[in-house]
């Protein structure tokens, strides 16, 4: 570490001086700038926020002044917003704020928009630390959607919607690993047409089976799992109860596959296997590993999950199915994958922002219906600015989107 603070390289790794200590705390500072002003902490003077604004910008100024040029703009940019976002929340009525700021049901709502996010993210992530872009993921999800519904409906289980389910997506992502793998089809193509291929069967199914009438009511669904005896802990047991008491299984093993994919990826043999292949396949090669079997079995498990984040939306969710129900979700997941810098930690803490917002516009509808449309733009801002390097570099695997050809 330099003098003055400043942060070096040395071998490889990197030291943080003061300013990036002052410009994480300016990080957060510019969030309780807008927090005092809501519930519980309801803040009624213009002053408080004010203040606290001025903390995080000079904060930022300091750490651009130690050499930390993102964190600094980043910090002062943050400031520049949550200054006047906390000024407009100590003049809004305490009734409306309660109302859209009740944190249980908040959290509780952020985890059901993040479900489907997770379970395409993490299918992604393996599919390209194996070397291939998954554009296709939003037809997986589409594809699982339907399957999923209908397998439940045939077999009287939601176990075997979700078996179907798993089956047609990883069929469909078969199918995209045979264009893009063996006949190295250019990845981005294949991938769209794989989401209009998803688009045209399901539809053109789901007229031929249900017609115009619809799913029918009564298919078994995915049940929720009680944890009600979580409010006996102390301290935050109410909270708890109300926020996670309550929840869908595919909720827990969404999390439970961050867990698990983490540890693959990064713990396992299997998982340096896998990054190698997409970080170095000739060399992967060259000391004996399948490039193009690595790759066939990550791309099609990235299509089950992605079916898995769909029969969620369907038999677990909505409890229905129509045509386009994913609404983009399957690049909203790309685009999370993206921002958490292909780690399932970061997917989850970036699918969790994308349902954040989702669940916040909700509610803000009492104030403006066009002020909540517009909020739920700001997960895909903040993704732009993180893939831009301005709050960190998201650096793909190196050979990802390059075809590999066998010598």
């Amino acid at each position: 570490m330099s003098a003055s603070g400043v942060p070096v390289r040395r071998a490889g790794l990197r030291s943080y001086g003061r300013p990036h200590a002052v410009g994480i705390a300016g990080i957060v500072l510019d969030a309780l700038a807008v927090l005092v002003a809501l519930p519980p902490l309801e803040a009624r003077s213009l002053v408080v926020p004010a203040a606290v604004g001025f903390l995080g910008l000079a904060c930022g100024v300091w750490a651009l002044g130690g050499g930390e040029t993102r964190l600094g703009w980043s910090v002062v940019a943050g400031a520049t917003l949550a200054i006047p976002l906390g000024a407009l929340a100590t003049r809004s009525d305490l009734g409306d704020l309660e109302t859209v700021f009740a944190w249980s049901a908040l959290m509780a709502a952020t985890l059901r928009f993040a479900t489907p996010l997770v379970f395409a993210a993490i299918g992604g992530m393996f599919s390209e630390r194996s070397g291939v872009v998954n554009i296709g993921l939003e037809g997986m999800m589409l594809t699982g959607a339907f399957f999923g519904i209908w397998g439940a409906d045939v077999t009287g289980s939601w176990l075997g919607g979700l078996g179907v389910a798993m089956g047609a997506g990883g069929l469909l992502a078969l199918l995209y690993a045979l264009f893009a793998i063996q006949l190295r089809v250019d990845q981005i193509v294949g991938g769209t047409a794989i989401n209009f291929l998803a688009v045209g069967v399901t539809g053109f199914l789901f007229v031929a089976v249900y017609g115009s009438a619809g799913t029918p009511a009564g298919i078994s669904s995915i049940p929720d799992v009680s944890v009600h005896w979580i409010r006996h802990l102390p301290v935050a047991g109410g909270f708890l109860d109300r926020t996670i008491g309550q929840m869908n299984l595919m909720i827990w093993l969404a999390l439970a596959l961050v867990v698990l994919a983490w540890l693959v990826v990064f713990r396992t043999p299997v998982g340096l296997r896998l990054r190698s292949v997409g970080e170095h396949p000739r060399a992967a090669d060259a000391v004996g590993i399948s490039v193009y079997r690595t790759r066939y079995v990550a791309v099609t498990l990235s299509g089950v999950l992605a079916a898995l984040g769909g029969a969620y939306l369907s038999i677990g969710y909505v409890h229905s199915f129509n045509p386009l129900m994913t609404g983009g979700r399957g690049f909203i997941a790309l685009a999370a994958l993206i921002f958490g810098k292909w780690n399932p930690l970061g997917a989850l803490a970036a699918a969790c922002l994308f349902g954040f917002s989702s669940a916040l516009a909700q509610g803000l509808h009492v104030y403006s219906a066009s002020g909540a449309t517009l909020f739920q733009a700001l997960p895909y801002v903040l993704t732009i600015i993180a893939v831009a390097g301005v709050i960190g570099r998201s650096i793909p695997p190196a050979a990802v989107g390059r075809p590999y050809i066998k010598q």
